[in-house]
């Protein structure tokens, strides 16, 4: 076997670092002082990036891993559904899933993160030459293992494929040698909260045929998350959410491809620039994104063009061309309202 590398080296160092910090659940690196990660802006390891497909239909729930991903896009799919992007860097759950098939908004979201490693569970036919063209590590489950890329028998097809996130980098990095980037800054920055944001109690985020409701949680400084006005509870009996929340105002049109129902997949443009929200703190605060190509750090700034701060940890965003409901605090003073019986 030929010695690794001083950067292999490292990479499988932090392999068994991410793998420790997921089984303790703590969020931080132990014996790790590599950080703030910089997609979180939270202390730990800047570890390879892990772009990883998850099925967000209904009978996907509760989805596995999400809790420990360091950014989840909510992106929309054929038939108005939608799907998750989940993108790991600072540790690993032992497993993630339901792992579904790659979309063309994937392509440019991962230009973001440099070369990154990309876990799915097939594409169309149409699409694959793009995948294949994309500066990316491909690590689709159709040139994985089942030791990898395995079935849970509890869940029924197609939204039973669990992936070892452990097992695939470690092979990639440590046996094969694959190039795939750590983590870096793709834009945002943390800091103080913003002094033009309005108190919202919570939001209602709708697609043509899925919605989440974001709910803020004083006692836990975080957005819970609600999937079609059920709690999102992950495998393990948590709610999902976050500190910081952004709805990513965007253009979506129909791409080239469709699904066999002859349903268009939607594009969701990343690149460019629009408007949107930041969510934290208890508040909605109107921001811009500019990204200028694929390849570019998207930057997020408030109305006089001063950087829109995101408050540490885990970061979900909501690629949407709809306008979202908030949900008001009722005014000092109101009386409750009258039970009925």
């Amino acid at each position: 076997m030929k010695a690794l590398s001083k950067s292999a080296f490292l990479i499988a160092c932090s392999l068994v670092l991410l793998t420790a910090c997921g089984s303790n659940g703590s969020g931080k690196s132990a014996g790790a002082h590599s950080g703030p990660n910089a997609l979180t802006g939270m202390p730990g390891i800047n570890g390879p990036v892990l772009f990883v497909k998850i099925d967000d239909t209904q009978p996907a729930h509760p989805q596995i891993g999400l809790g420990k991903a360091d950014v989840v896009y909510i992106e929309q799919v054929e038939g108005g559904l939608t799907r998750l992007a989940a993108v790991f860097s600072s540790q690993l759950p032992p497993f993630i899933g339901p792992i579904r098939s790659a979309r063309i908004s994937d392509i440019d979201l991962m230009a973001n993160y440099g070369r990154p490693a990309f876990a799915y569970s097939g594409a169309q036919k149409l699409f694959l030459p793009v995948i294949k063209a994309a500066n990316i590590e491909d690590l689709g489950a159709e040139h994985e293992p089942p030791s990898i890329y395995s079935r849970d028998p509890s869940r029924q097809d197609p939204t039973n494929m669990l992936l070892d996130p452990q097992a695939l980098l470690t092979k990639a990095i440590v046996t094969e040698k694959r190039s795939i980037d750590t983590a870096k800054s793709v834009g945002w920055k943390f800091g103080p909260l913003p002094k033009t944001g309005v108190p919202i109690v919570s939001v209602d985020l709708k697609w043509p045929a899925s919605s989440y409701q974001v709910t803020w949680s004083a006692p836990q400084k975080r957005w819970l998350l609600s999937y079609r006005h059920q709690p999102d509870l992950g495998s393990d009996g948590i709610q999902l959410g976050s500190p910081t929340f952004i709805i990513q105002n965007v253009s979506i049109t129909n791409s080239i491809y469709h699904d066999h129902n002859n349903n268009y997949t939607p594009f969701s443009n990343t690149v460019g620039s629009g408007t949107g929200y930041l969510l934290r703190d208890g508040q909605s605060i109107p921001l811009y994104w500019n990204r200028a190509t694929p390849t570019a750090a998207t930057t997020w700034t408030l109305k006089d063009g001063s950087p829109a701060y995101f408050s540490p940890g885990q970061v979900w965003i909501a690629l949407t061309d709809q306008k979202p409901t908030f949900t008001m605090p009722a005014p000092t003073g109101t009386p409750a309202p009258t039970p009925t019986k």
